[in-house]
């Protein structure tokens, strides 16, 4: 996948949040496949690793990486716009899950489709 660096920078405020979000993408070990996904919606990317990608826009930011079960992201978003990236998840027709946690490490919210 190619790099994209024309997408909005993550707004601080975002980097500055006590909150995280974490997912799982079932079914697929390609991580440039799920950055694509990104990257064709306007956001940035960037190879992090052999495998991996980070990937960010205005009011998120995360890493894509491979593992046994399928692909993870981790980082930050705005909690108001987790269906947005759910939404983007659905397009790979693949199951799949987010949750978004409190500076406290608390559940706030699950998204899984």
């Amino acid at each position: 996948m190619d790099i994209n660096d024309a997408g909005t920078p993550l707004d601080p405020r975002w980097s500055q949040a006590e909150i995280s979000v974490c997912g799982l993408v079932e079914g697929t070990r390609s991580a440039a496949a799920v950055a694509g996904l990104f990257v064709r919606a306007g956001w940035s990317s960037r190879s992090s690793s052999w495998e991996g990608y980070e990937v960010e826009t205005a009011w998120a930011s995360f890493e894509i990486d491979p593992t046994e079960r399928g692909v993870l992201l981790n980082g930050v978003a705005d909690p108001e716009r987790l269906d947005v990236v759910a939404g983007l998840l659905r397009l790979l027709g693949r199951p799949f899950g987010l949750e978004l946690y409190d500076g406290e490490g608390a559940l706030v919210r699950e998204v899984r489709a």
